[in-house]
């Protein structure tokens, strides 16, 4: 199949799944085109089967912004026609849906055989974005004129259809991760690069959004080290960082935190850790929480969201209310005290992930939903 690939390319869940998404796809001899203003964020290095296509946008003194969403529609038209695209596979319902559409009718009108337009929701596309009434309708009319349409999380189409009175089908295909880079015991980092030899390593990795609840994170941890030595590891860049380090100023934690930016192969850091802090206010799935389960290391997150189809409480890891940062940090020096359930917890972590959201299980499911989208 030849399939065009749209996703935000900047660190987040979706992008990142879109991205590992292609690469699995392009090893199976599937030919794969992403199309988007930048590299996207893993899409960084070689791979046969596997193209990029850069968005350009011209800036010009009557526009405001520049279009992207017109010269991203064009490029989508574009790329269809000289590789002959069967599949437009849109991360994120805005603005890509509604961009695959125009594409549609922009070929429709050369007289030549359209795509199918298959649109994955990841999340704040539906939460945040997609139910402000500015975007509703569009969102709505995206989601809609879609031919296939998936959702990351039952909690999430649940969701879509709630918000947008979706009566389509929503095919529940979860993220994944490749079981060959997320593993525990990875060797790519030694723990006492981090910690001293008596020390518990918590990390927590995410875009540093409002909805991430940086501050809580600071705040178990302030809790947890207060009873376990331990130090802070945080991946990742974003809105938050500030406040963060302006939380972190304050309690006094400035030696206990460490800080390593973003960080495009977090593989290569996750082995390392004891425990993985994840106390978003929303989410739809959790990609980060699933990295570290992979990577045979428990996650404390927020019940209500997507992660209870990620994390098995009392098994890898524990749920609680969002913003209940007491409850997490009490089960976080619980864990931390007793040598023989963490070790537990981290087999367990291992050993689910690999059995639930494996690469070769996931992307066989979207493989068959694209033939069956292909074949009406």
């Amino acid at each position: 199949m030849n399939v065009g690939i749209t996703c935000y390319p900047v660190a987040g869940g979706s992008g990142i799944v879109a991205t590992e998404l292609g690469q699995e796809l392009a090893l199976r001899g599937h030919k794969v085109h992403f199309i988007s203003y930048a590299m996207p964020f893993r899409l960084d290095r070689f791979q046969t089967n596997l193209m990029y296509h850069e968005v350009d946008t011209t800036s010009y003194p009557l526009f405001k912004f520049p279009p992207y969403t017109l010269t991203l529609a064009s490029k989508m038209a574009e790329v269809t026609r000289n590789f002959g695209l069967d599949i437009l596979h849109m991360h994120y319902a805005i603005p890509h849906a509604a961009c695959a559409y125009l594409a549609k009718q922009l070929l429709a009108s050369q007289n030549i055989k359209q795509p199918r337009v298959i649109t994955t929701l990841h999340g704040t596309d539906i939460t945040l974005v997609g139910s402000d009434p500015s975007y509703y309708d569009i969102t709505r009319f995206s989601i809609n004129t879609s031919d296939g349409l998936t959702a990351v999380s039952k909690y999430l189409a649940d969701e879509t259809r709630e918000v947008f009175k979706v009566e389509k089908e929503i095919r529940v295909i979860h993220n994944f991760f490749n079981e060959k880079r997320f593993k525990p015991g990875g060797n790519q980092c030694t723990k006492t690069e981090f910690v001293a030899n008596n020390e518990f390593l918590i990390s927590h990795v995410s875009n540093f959004r409002a909805v991430k609840r940086i501050t809580d994170v600071v705040d178990i941890f302030e809790k947890i080290s207060l009873e376990v030595p331990a130090k802070l590891l945080l991946v990742g860049e974003g809105p938050e960082t500030v406040m963060a380090r302006r939380q972190i100023n304050k309690k006094n934690l400035n030696d206990k935190v460490i800080f390593l930016g973003s960080q495009s192969r977090v593989e290569a850091v996750l082995p390392c850790s004891d425990l993985f802090l994840m106390p978003s206010a929303e989410e739809s799935f959790g990609l980060a929480a699933l990295e570290a389960l992979a990577c045979g290391v428990p996650v404390i997150g927020s019940s209500g969201t997507g992660m209870m189809e990620v994390i098995d409480d009392y098994q890898d890891g524990y749920l609680f209310p969002v913003g209940d940062t007491t409850a997490m940090a009490r089960a976080g020096i619980a864990l931390l005290k007793n040598p023989q359930r963490l070790m537990e917890f981290k087999q367990a972590a291992a050993a689910n992930a690999l059995k639930k959201f494996r690469a070769e299980k996931i992307v066989s499911e979207y493989e068959h939903y694209y033939r069956e989208i292909l074949n009406g």
